[in-house]
């Protein structure tokens, strides 16, 4: 993910840097990320036999069907708290369509053939829904699946399709994250500088998210 504002005067940072992550949304993004991490590798012990060895990992079976709820709550609590600070950078723009149509020169590496982006750009934005989206999913069919016995006998028929419903949702999360990750660590140089130290070039921020710099550059706050 990509976000940021541009730094007070009073920030120690150096002149010919941009803050792209606060502190505060640096800590809830990497939360995040450790949580789901548990989640997904706990989830695919519980998944299949062939991945149960990972359980041991973990602390055995008994632990992980203990922490996986909990640890899934967490992570609901950091996305929710980033979905508060960025949404408004999540909606749709209308470069969002010229970015979707050019998508090729953009795994090419073509940075220059590509609409100017906002805050995030429209693939970025993609993913965010993905996730979100998905989490309501998981955490609806996770709690069926934590109490599974508040549920009224005769409805006890859908547990199979509720733990199909999760087991489905949370592949299409792995497939997101693996991407998510792919692209900020190897597709988008700088990318996980940003996340990990808050701050970018000025030359970093006008190629990759050309309208959010011209904005600070303006004087106007992203969030």
């Amino acid at each position: 993910m990509s976000g940021g504002v541009i730094a007070r005067p009073t920030t120690a940072t150096p002149e010919d840097q941009v803050v792209r992550y606060t502190f505060k949304e640096r800590a809830y993004h990497w939360i995040n990320a450790i949580t789901y991490t548990y989640l997904l590798l706990s989830g695919l012990a519980l998944f299949t036999p062939y991945l149960w060895w990972m359980a041991s990992v973990f602390g055995g079976g008994g632990t992980i069907r203990f922490w996986h709820p909990w640890v899934g709550l967490v992570y609901l609590v950091t996305i929710l708290w980033m979905h508060s600070k960025w949404k408004r950078d999540m909606k749709s723009i209308p470069q969002d369509e010229q970015w979707n149509k050019n998508i090729k020169n953009y795994i090419e590496n073509r940075d220059a053939a590509m609409p100017p982006q906002g805050r995030f750009n429209a693939g970025q934005k993609q993913f965010w829904w993905v996730m979100l989206y998905c989490t309501f999913i998981l955490l609806v069919t996770g709690i069926i699946m934590w109490i599974p016995e508040k549920m009224p006998p005769g409805f006890h028929w859908v547990l199979p399709l509720i733990v199909f419903i999760h087991s489905v949702t949370a592949l299409v999360t792995i497939a997101a994250f693996i991407i998510h990750v792919y692209m900020s660590i190897w597709m988008t140089p700088g990318s996980m500088k940003a996340m990990t130290g808050g701050q970018v070039s000025p030359a970093w921020a006008r190629t990759h998210h050309r309208l959010w710099y011209e904005n600070i550059r303006r004087g106007r706050n992203g969030d």
